[in-house]
């Protein structure tokens, strides 16, 4: 060692100066308090406006939430939507700057169910939340997810509002909005007795325990945890479409910060939604029609939020998940969320270079495409990318998958022929036609519902019915809209030599002629 030392003579020690002794990189004044990243050293005061600026700025220039509109923030508990509550709350007080100009409420969704909790934990978990919320003033409302059992099929079609609003531009909302009521009059928070009434009628005690049962024995047919988290998703989005609906919202608020984006975008592109990237990672997302969902945290990663949450105390609750203590392999979405963010550790703009390349999938005519499409998935209300053409990469997929499968008896040679419905799915009744018509979609639950699910979805919810042994348990309003909508198919084919074309002329005229 003294060798070494002789011979570099002290060069071995850091010349970097230590973080305490440098300047803000903005006000050049005070002392930094936090490192964001390689060159850019902040002071508290800095740093907070900068926090603050970003997220009025991603409002302000998007320009999606008009002034007086309800919106409801979707907060898990956790450290980015506690942020954003915090900086929707701040921005309503009395003493911010260009205040914010909507009526928030807020929800929570329990998914204690799905984890084996004990009532008495999920007890403790939502008091925990409502005393949070409560702090806020908001109005706001705890769900569990057994709500979603209950939901009505509506809650899948989209709603396209008319586009002769008369707040049709957001100058004039705004001005609409400075006549008809003050600023200073503004004040989203309800009385005691509201807030009482919002939380006390999804009392986890109220759920009947055939709701929780069937709500886990669903999640128990799924053999993939892979599988487990995309309709988890599903569902929660659902609930919270259909909570914003019934409630008068109509802006949903999400707390996916950058790094979640992130590792979103590869784990979808990894599931084959990279149909769906430019909707799932933008700032708006109009699959909903009337319901718009917003992401204002989308520009900060969690190092920002959480330094944040820190420096300024921002409660927030930790509640765990399905993939709480799992192994890094055991789902894409955890293997994508540990290659990212172990690659941000050595390489810093690693999340904001995927975060970017992102952005640039956005086009303009991204709403257009949503509102115009005439088929969406069922589960997750996208445009089918399973309608194209036989030299598709998508048919390709499909004829791999028949050649991999030869050798195998398929589920329709199995089927006897007295027991084959019109629906074509296999029926254990001896009545088979008449009592196929009486259920959802078909009275067997051994693969034939399945194959009729699988028309009705995109390619990646394909997958995850594909991981389910059984569509038995999947939620009512589901399984009566793909009734619909396989009524409305047969019925367009019987009648489609009736119909006419974009010539005017009949398919049938056409095929004489």
């Amino acid at each position: 060692m003294c060798q070494v030392d002789e011979e570099y003579n002290g060069l071995l020690e850091s010349p970097v100066a230590s973080s305490a002794t440098k300047k803000c990189n903005k006000c050049k004044e005070t002392t930094a308090a936090l490192v964001l990243k390689p060159g850019e050293s902040l002071c508290r005061g800095c740093f907070k406006e900068h926090f603050v600026h970003k997220f009025r700025a991603m409002l302000g220039k998007n320009r999606i939430i008009f002034p007086g509109e309800k919106v409801l923030l979707a907060v898990s508990g956790g450290s980015s939507s506690c942020a954003m509550l915090n900086q929707v709350q701040e921005g309503l007080g009395q003493n911010a700057h260009k205040k914010l100009r909507f009526k928030p409420g807020i929800v929570y969704i329990d998914e204690g169910c799905l984890l084996g909790q004990s009532t008495e934990k999920r007890q403790k978990t939502m008091a925990q939340i409502n005393s949070l919320f409560k702090m806020t003033g908001f109005p706001h409302h705890i769900i569990p997810l057994e709500m979603v059992l209950n939901l009505p099929p509506s809650v899948l079609e989209p709603v396209h509002l008319a586009t002769d609003d008369p707040a049709g531009s957001y100058k004039e909302a705004v001005d609409h909005f400075m006549q008809s009521s003050p600023v200073h009059s503004v004040d989203p928070r309800v009385d005691r007795s509201e807030l009482t009434a919002l939380t006390d009628a999804t009392n986890p005690q109220l759920i009947a325990e055939a709701q929780t049962q069937t709500l886990q024995e669903l999640f128990s047919r799924v053999k993939t945890l892979t599988a487990k988290e995309d309709l988890l998703h599903t569902l929660r989005r659902h609930l919270l479409v259909s909570t914003a609906r019934t409630e008068g919202y109509s802006k949903l608020m999400l707390g996916e910060n950058c790094t979640r984006l992130a590792v979103k975008l590869l784990a979808n592109i990894a599931l084959g939604r990279g149909a769906q990237l430019a909707v799932d990672t933008a700032f708006c997302d109009p699959r909903y029609g009337d319901i718009v969902a917003v992401k204002p945290m989308r520009d900060y990663t969690a190092k920002e939020i959480s330094l944040y949450n820190y420096m300024w105390n921002v409660p927030y609750v930790f509640i765990p998940s399905l993939e709480t203590k799992t192994a890094d392999k055991s789902s894409i979405q955890r293997l994508t969320e540990s290659f990212v963010v172990k690659l941000q550790v050595d390489f810093p703009s690693t999340v904001s270079t995927i975060y970017r390349t992102g952005e640039k999938l956005q086009t303009a005519s991204v709403t257009e495409d949503i509102e115009r499409a005439p088929l969406k998935c069922l589960f997750c209300m996208c445009t089918l990318d399973t309608a194209l053409g036989e030299t598709s990469a998508f048919q390709a997929t499909l004829i791999s998958e028949q050649l991999s499968n030869v050798g195998t008896t398929p589920m329709q040679a199995s089927l006897r022929p007295d027991t084959q419905t019109k629906c074509g799915a296999p029926c254990d009744q001896q009545d088979g036609e008449e009592h196929c018509q009486a259920q959802a979609v078909c009275c067997s639950h051994k693969g034939g519902d399945s194959m009729n699910l699988e028309s009705l979805l995109c390619y990646s919810c394909q997958q995850t019915v594909k991981d389910m042994t059984s569509v038995e348990f999947l939620p009512q309003y589901i399984m009566s809209e793909a009734q619909r909508r396989n009524r409305r198919s047969q019925i367009r084919h019987e009648i489609s030599e009736f119909l006419l074309t974009e010539d005017g002329d009949s398919p049938s005229i056409k095929a004489d002629s």
